[in-house]
């Protein structure tokens, strides 16, 4: 059986002589597709949007926030999704009692938290033809494009670096916390 499978394989690698023509067709066994699949996957994992914001050093609270609302195994192997990223420097912008007692209130975090994530990869390009985007939390983001598209604002915070990719999504960086109008 195996001979058999050998020589179909053989006969698809196959020259047309005379006519110019050439047609080759390569089958991969079904072992190594699926170790292409798994490598794929497992690279996604690695690469997840956790690990690219801890690798960044830029979201040191945010990544903090994400462990203490317990929000971290969902953002890493979940997805994709669209994570609007406040950096160290937008969560510096609030005074530090009230980023003390965000990260104390574990329920009130994970509803900020999930402010922040859009299901799916939407990139910069997608957000300036948008007007608004929902959230995993229920209410949706409100979007202006600046510029022809230079300059994104999102909830009032602007994307100060956008798309930056990951495994299972892509960050945008932003300079301010949001928060959701119900959260007010």
């Amino acid at each position: 059986m195996e001979y058999l499978k050998r020589a179909a394989i053989g006969l698809m690698a196959l020259t047309v002589v005379g006519t110019g023509l050439s047609v080759s067709l390569s089958v991969a066994a079904p072992e190594a597709a699926v170790a292409k699949s798994r490598k794929k996957k497992a690279r996604a994992k690695s690469n997840n949007i956790v690990r690219v914001a801890q690798k960044d050093g830029s979201y040191t609270t945010l990544i903090e926030a994400i462990n203490k609302a317990g929000l971290a195994g969902t953002l890493a192997s979940g997805g994709p999704f669209t994570v609007f990223a406040p950096s160290d420097a937008a969560f510096a912008k609030l005074p530090k009692a009230e980023v003390e007692e965000l990260l104390s209130d574990r329920d009130k975090l994970r509803e900020v938290l999930k402010y922040h994530v859009v299901k799916g990869r939407v990139s910069a390009e997608d957000l300036a033809q948008k007007r608004s985007i929902p959230t995993i939390q229920g209410e949706f983001l409100m979007v202006d494009s600046k510029d022809d598209g230079g300059t994104i604002v999102v909830d009032g915070a602007i994307v100060t670096k956008p798309d930056i990719k990951a495994g299972n999504g892509i960050i945008h960086e932003i300079d301010f916390l949001l928060v959701p109008e119900r959260g007010k």
